[in-house]
């Protein structure tokens, strides 16, 4: 008689693990692009053939048991080794052509990177390359995007990376309000103020104004740093930026000194499993260098030309 676990495939494995993210059978039939009967199926096989029930069924949602919970696991790692043997395969068929996903912020894709990567592609034609703009963290074990560039003090550790340097941050203002006048940071922290919303409370900047500021001085806030230096341009406060975007706004000027205690750093991330595929590491290796040339700019240290530079102290 045969060993019903030997029924058991990769794709019963998918199932368990879509219903556990999901909560449901409909919503793993959606991410799965299977329907609700098939899903529902192959649960109860799966259940079945290892003589154990994985989901308590509730009004709710399906809530996995204790073995359901090791089967989810078991299939999060078979996925994570199924992906990282087919990008080591691909990467070394590849080389220089193919697709590159490229996770960035607003900020840094507005105000660099997009020329770094159009000097990349007239070196390199055959790569085509996507970029996938925001804040959130993205998930590069499961291929949502190759390369991540990140402003943060804590990269995740089981990623691959390289600080690129030290992001800069200072208060800026309307240039147009700041004509002849050298306010203190003191005098500073009594104006109208813009901050960071919620999504970036992790941000040294927005701890700073937290504790300087008064409450009622802060009559704006946004997720985005882009958002944010528009607000300032609009009169709507003054606020910090990081040096590298707020020293290329025409309209604004510095109103403080780079703050030691408020800044960041510049990674630029991928998978271990695709750090030396071809086109990974000629990106990468290229995107470094160039961030290196504008190092002195990015902190804080260097004036763009044609600026007149800051008037704070």
């Amino acid at each position: 008689m045969s060993d019903p676990l030997q029924k058991l495939f990769w794709d019963d494995l998918r199932i368990v693990k879509a219903i556990g993210e999901s909560g449901g059978l409909a919503a793993a039939a959606a991410a799965l692009g299977l329907n609700h009967s098939t899903v529902s199926r192959r649960l109860s096989h799966v259940e079945e053939a290892l003589g154990v029930t994985l989901f308590d069924r509730r009004r709710a949602g399906y809530t996995a048991t204790g073995a359901g919970a090791e089967m989810i696991a078991l299939g999060d790692r078979v996925e994570k080794d199924i992906l990282g043997v087919a990008r080591r395969i691909s990467s070394q068929e590849q080389g220089h052509t193919g697709d590159l996903r490229v996770a960035t912020s607003d900020a840094l894709l507005l105000d660099f990177l997009t020329p770094i990567i159009a000097s990349f592609q007239a070196d390199n034609p055959e790569i085509r390359i996507e970029v996938l703009v925001g804040n959130s963290p993205l998930n590069l074990a499961r291929g949502e995007t190759d390369i991540a560039f990140r402003a943060t003090l804590a990269p995740p550790e089981n990623l691959f990376g390289r600080k690129a340097a030290t992001i800069a941050w200072a208060v800026y203002g309307r240039r147009s309000d700041y004509i002849g006048t050298s306010p203190t940071l003191g005098e500073l922290c009594q104006h109208r103020w813009v901050s960071y919303g919620s999504g970036l409370s992790g941000l040294r900047a927005f701890g700073f104004v937290e504790d300087h500021v008064p409450g009622e001085k802060i009559t704006y806030r946004s997720d985005s740093v882009i958002g944010l230096a528009a607000a300032i341009v609009a009169d709507v406060g003054i606020g910090f930026l990081p040096c590298m975007h707020g020293d290329l706004v025409p309209e604004l000027v510095r109103l403080s000194a780079v703050q030691p205690e408020v800044y960041d750093e510049l990674w630029i991330l991928t998978h271990p499993d695709i750090r030396k595929s071809g086109r990974v590491y000629a990106f990468m290796t290229h995107c470094t260098k160039a961030i290196i040339e504008q190092r002195a700019f990015i902190e804080g240290r260097e004036i763009p030309r044609g600026r007149t530079g800051f008037i704070g102290r």
